[in-house]
């Protein structure tokens, strides 16, 4: 065999080996995205059921005649802002006020239930006595989605970081995405007092 076939034939190989690891790389930082709008996916769903919750005890709450209007108001209007908001996974922007939104509806609806705590004909309706069972699963649930969804950008983003996935991912577009981050504040313990007499 001759030298020039012998070199066209290394060529060939490497140019075949590059392509598999070129598609391979390029469908592994596919699936990866994909698994991880799946992740996201599962977050924007507890959210979901979240809002459904809030938006049944809203009724309920309605339905007392005595009750404070205006708190009820702000809650009606922070959850219509956080159900508008559309995110982009790839946006941090994006995320940060999907995250903002979220967090003001979560307060004022505490402030909401605080204040609900005075009613006790509302307190011992069923509705109410379900409401608070499940809106504690629905939180725990919210929280461990948030922590797959960052298990699955730490993945993704290892992918997208390291070398030489690095190369693929700049030729073909993939770039790394934000974390879902703790509400501002939260790293300082609340301060609790009791006014006890």
């Amino acid at each position: 065999m001759s030298k020039s076939k012998i070199a066209l034939i290394v060529i060939a190989v490497i140019f075949l080996l590059v392509g598999f690891w070129s598609c391979n790389g390029y469908n592994g930082l596919v699936s990866s995205d994909q698994g991880l709008q799946k992740v996201w996916s599962n977050v924007e769903t507890n959210y979901q059921r979240r809002t459904d919750l809030y938006n049944s005890i809203i009724k309920t709450i309605e339905g007392s005649a005595k009750f404070e209007k205006s708190t009820l108001k702000e809650v009606i209007e922070a959850r219509s802002k956080a159900t508008q908001l559309k995110v982009d996974i790839n946006d941090p922007a994006s995320l940060e006020a999907y995250q903002k939104a979220q967090s003001n509806l979560q307060g004022s609806f505490s402030r909401l239930m605080a204040i609900a705590e005075s009613y006790p004909e509302l307190k011992t309706t069923k509705q109410f006595a379900d409401f608070q069972t499940q809106i504690e699963g629905t939180e725990n649930r919210i929280n461990v989605a948030r922590q797959d969804y960052n298990k699955a950008i730490e993945t993704y983003n290892l992918k997208v970081k390291r070398f030489p996935g690095n190369i693929l991912a700049g030729i073909f577009g993939f770039g790394a995405k934000p974390y879902y981050k703790a509400d501002e504040g939260t790293e300082k313990a609340p301060e609790i007092k009791f006014d006890i007499k």
